[in-house]
């Protein structure tokens, strides 16, 4: 019975990570920045990651998306565990199972909105997609503003193509790390409720790191990080934990 248990709780998981230890440099400069995180995180949910800066949470973040590798642990994400394939199929498996919005946008400044968007299906050879890129800037509030480059647009119509980038494969997995650092209050916030939208919509799961305290207490789980640890205080905090 709990072995059937164990293999349903286990089938329920978006990202099931074990005992990850990752350092970082070389030589005297090598920093350990992860020692020992395990974290189970369950399809559908929404899940903060908080904690001071150089904690670790970033990099936490990266390594569930594929971008950063652990020196040794698991890391299991749509039930396919991520340190036995190389930098091809990790490629392939992001472009198929992870939409990955970044502080700083990281758009293409020679290509427009559209072609930024329309760029991981066309990675993956989908035939359709420009029409579903301009659906997606459609979804986000930018029909209009497709033919524009990043350096056209503000800030915030930036991210909202960093988010259409994102979701446009429609992958069960959302990253997202300090979506709203660069932003202004008020759009920054309505980014967020974007991101949660779209989430609810879609039934994906999101992972965001923050220092926004606000944004934690929206989330279903708290995970806090404290030198490269989860913190045991506030492993399984609840949102208002961080109210």
């Amino acid at each position: 019975m709990a072995q059937a248990a164990d293999r349903e709780s286990t089938h329920d998981m978006a990202v099931a990570l074990t005992d990850l230890q990752l350092s970082l440099g070389a030589g005297a400069a090598r920093v350990h920045i992860l020692k020992g995180i395990s974290l189970n995180i369950r399809r559908g949910e929404i899940v903060s990651l908080v904690g001071p800066s150089g904690s670790g949470k970033s990099t936490l973040l990266m390594t569930l998306a594929g971008l950063e590798r652990p020196d040794s642990g698991s890391v299991v994400v749509a039930g396919q565990d991520l340190t036995s394939y190389g930098e091809d199929q990790l490629a392939r498996f992001r472009g198929r199972n992870v939409g990955i919005v970044f502080q700083s946008f990281h758009l293409v400044p020679t290509m427009t909105a559209l072609e930024n968007v329309a760029l991981p299906l066309e990675l993956a050879g989908a035939a359709d997609a420009f029409a579903r890129a301009a659906a997606e800037l459609a979804a986000v509030g930018l029909a209009d503003r497709a033919g524009h480059y990043p350096a056209q647009l503000s800030g915030g119509e930036q991210q909202r193509v960093a988010v259409a980038r994102a979701i446009v494969a429609n992958p069960p997995l959302l990253v997202a790390d300090e979506p709203t650092g660069n932003l202004d209050e008020a759009t920054g916030a309505s980014i967020i409720d974007l991101l949660f939208a779209l989430r609810r919509e879609r039934g994906s799961t999101l992972v965001i790191v923050t220092h926004d305290n606000n944004l934690a207490a929206r989330c279903d789980r708290v995970i806090r990080i404290r030198s490269g640890r989860i913190d045991a205080a506030g492993a399984d905090a609840s949102a208002e934990a961080a109210a």
